[in-house]
């Protein structure tokens, strides 16, 4: 590699996708960047320092050795390793950890992120990063390890995510850390020379990646995820918005500077102490909202839609008030908003006393303001964290000054969504469990009850189906229809947010097969597809079994007894069937025939039969 400028090393850093003050720091340890002859120690500490920096913002006391010990560990093990864009390799695990620095993670997750890689791609163990930074940072790295291709083959990518699922039921601080990592991967994909490769990992980051930074409530990862993706799956289309948002710039100024200036006269008319500020919306959200934008990053040639021309001038911002003070006042502060300006009804919505799946609380409104639709949101300091950092608001608020955060702190967090996800996976088989899980993660969530009020989770265009799997996965096959806000409604129906649903059972636990269309989350579909199964493999056995008998009365064998004495069973596992019924089932879906059955049994009297029905 040529030896850099400090400037052309800092702009090069910039370009593989390193905050500037990180690609700045390295650009000074020549070591990393030029293969200079600097001293590892110097280039090393160098090196993490902004990280440190970045850490000790956040928690003032944190084990700035620790992190220093975890970045020399990953840097000596992935020594002489380089990333796709000529980099040291060690550049990558850096700049994961130092986004997670930036969003108030604790130690251990730096930590964990400094060495995630090491496991899969140098010579360094589990055991020894647990017997070297302890079990919770070998719960971290191990989680995020993806399994071996050669050994899992086509289902590698299936069983490491759901491998990666079960480890974030123990510590959730697994999803951060690979969302972090995705970022990152997501900022260089250009240095990727295929654009099939390209648009490959960006489609995944998109179907499983996006979701899991909503349920999280990683909305400043979602944002970056979303563009990034976006610019490599619709390059054309990405320009295009990112015009029309230069072109609307002035005028959505104008228009949106009025409505700030009077909303903070009218809250303090209100007697609500209050920030009022506006902030832009991600491209990805304005495209997806444009007249034909939707799913429009599914087109690998990046149509512009026919529509993208529409974008009024404040369909690009946001204009967001934070309250200091009760979440009442954020009721008294709408009011004040609706009294001045006229609010567009179809658009309020109440996640403060509903809120959504992932945490998020906030009250939606829009107003009209000169003519033109503004939206509005209304929250607390709190709120506001959790609206941008999601879980690790909650991890960064329970570190204290030295980041430091039990286990406990970082486990589920009463998201229900990973509890059904943990009910259904290991159910599924490989092939289908991708399949479930992007459905059970598409296009978010609605909040439905039971009769006593309990909220039951799910995703969007649910029906009844799903909601009967939710709340009572061994008796919903016995349902007959629900009560929907009191109601009669098909099973097939298709739920709203907000709605009480109450199940109606039958006497009967056998689910049509018709469900399965209707069905829309991940655990409702495995469920239904083994009881289908089940029932398609006992209607095969009764019938191959029938075939038997009538076969065996043909030759004249007593084929009760064979059974009885254990004949019959012996000849099925000779013939490769663990039991009689895994034989009859295979003899009723034509995968064999009586005959050859009854021949292991009593290879005489078949022998010597002349019924067509032995053959």
């Amino acid at each position: 590699m040529a030896v850099r400028t400090g400037d052309e090393a800092s702009a090069h850093g910039v370009a593989l996708g390193l905050p500037r003050r990180l690609a700045d720091t390295l650009a000074r340890a020549p070591r990393l960047f030029a293969g200079a002859s600097v001293g590892a120690s110097a280039a090393g500490s160098d090196a993490v320092r902004p990280l440190i920096a970045a850490h000790r913002r956040v928690f003032p006391g944190a084990d700035a050795d620790l992190v220093r010990r975890a970045y020399a560990v990953a840097d000596h093990w992935h020594g002489g390793q380089t990333r796709k864009s000529g980099a040291p390799y060690i550049t990558h695990p850096l700049a994961v950890a130092l986004l997670l620095a930036e969003i108030g993670m604790d130690t251990t997750t730096l930590v964990a992120a400094l060495l995630h890689d090491t496991v899969e791609d140098t010579g360094l163990t589990i055991g020894q990063v647990k017997a070297e930074f302890g079990a919770e940072v070998a719960v971290l790295v191990d989680g995020v390890t993806k399994l071996d291709g050669a050994r899992w083959g086509d289902h590698a990518e299936a069983e490491t995510f759901r491998k990666m699922i079960v480890a974030a039921s123990i510590d959730l601080r697994v999803l951060v850390i690979k969302l972090a990592d995705r970022v990152h991967n997501l900022r260089t994909l250009g240095f990727h020379g295929k654009r099939e490769k390209r648009e490959r990992i960006a489609r995944a980051s998109m179907e499983l990646l996006v979701p899991f930074a909503q349920r999280l409530g990683l909305y400043v990862y979602q944002r970056e995820l979303e563009d990034l993706s976006f610019a490599n799956l619709s390059p054309q289309a990405h320009e295009r918005v990112l015009a029309l948002v230069r072109q609307t710039a002035p005028a959505r100024e104008a228009a949106l500077d009025g409505l700030v200036a009077g909303a903070r006269a009218e809250l303090a008319a209100a007697g609500v102490r209050a920030t009022v500020e506006v902030r832009s919306r991600h491209l990805y959200s304005i495209h997806r909202d444009l007249p034909g934008g939707s799913g429009g990053w599914l087109s690998g040639a990046g149509v512009v839609p026919a529509g993208a021309g529409a974008l009024r001038p404040t369909d690009a911002a946001r204009v967001v008030v934070v309250v200091d003070g009760p979440e009442t006042d954020c009721y008294v502060a709408l009011g004040a908003l609706h009294g001045r300006w006229h609010p567009i009804e179809q658009r309020f919505r109440d996640y403060i006393s509903m809120p959504k799946y992932n945490m998020y609380r906030s009250l939606h409104t829009a107003v009209l303001a000169d003519g033109q639709p503004v939206g509005v949101l209304i929250r607390t300091p709190a709120m506001d964290r959790i609206a941008t950092y999601g879980v690790a608001a909650r991890i960064r608020e329970a570190g204290g000054k030295d980041g430091r955060v039990g286990a406990d702190v970082a486990r589920r967090a009463d998201l229900d969504w990973l509890d059904r996800l943990l009910a259904w996976q290991p159910l599924a088989a490989p092939d289908d469990f991708l399949d479930g899980l992007r459905a059970d993660l598409s296009h978010g969530g609605i909040m439905v009850f039971t009769p006593d009020g309990t909220p039951v989770k799910l995703p969007s265009g649910s029906t009844a189906v799903d909601f009967a799997y939710a709340v009572s996965p061994g008796t919903a096959g016995s349902a007959v229809g629900v009560l929907v806000n009191g109601m009669r409604k098909p099973m097939e129906n298709r739920l709203a947010h907000g709605q009480v649903v109450d199940l109606i059972e039958g006497p009967y636990a056998d689910p049509p097969e018709s469900w399965l269309a209707a069905a829309r989350s991940g655990q409702a579909r495995t469920h239904l597809k083994a009881a289908i199964a089940q029932r398609k493999a006992e209607d095969a056995a009764a019938l191959g079994r029938a075939e038997v008998v009538s076969a065996a009365n043909a030759t004249g064998i007593d084929l009760r007894s064979t059974e009885d004495d254990g004949t019959a069973f012996s000849a099925a596992r000779r013939l490769g069937y663990p039991d009689l019924d895994a034989l009859y089932e295979a003899i009723g879906g034509g995968n064999l025939t009586p005959g050859a059955f009854l021949a292991a049994v009593a290879p005489g009297l078949v022998a010597t039969a002349s019924s067509p029905a032995c053959q």
